[in-house]
């Protein structure tokens, strides 16, 4: 299996029917959990930059509203 690393995350993109799944998962205590980020694209590449753009999203979310705390 091919596993991709993004900014603290192992992303694993798998076959699901004619899709391509990504999950992801933390490999480092400093990040949130993303257990329930997952996504389908025709294409392996397409679903791996899906799953790395979410993130960026998610982690410059937490870092604005950090920022203000």
């Amino acid at each position: 299996m091919e596993i991709c690393k993004y900014r603290g995350y192992d992303i694993l993109p798998h076959r699901q029917w004619s899709q391509w799944c990504v999950s992801v998962y933390p490999t480092r205590a400093d990040v949130p959990l993303l257990s329930t980020l997952r996504t389908l694209a025709p294409r392996k590449e397409e679903a791996v930059a899906e799953a790395k753009q979410r993130i960026d999203r998610i982690l410059s979310r937490l870092a604005k509203n950090q920022t203000f705390r």
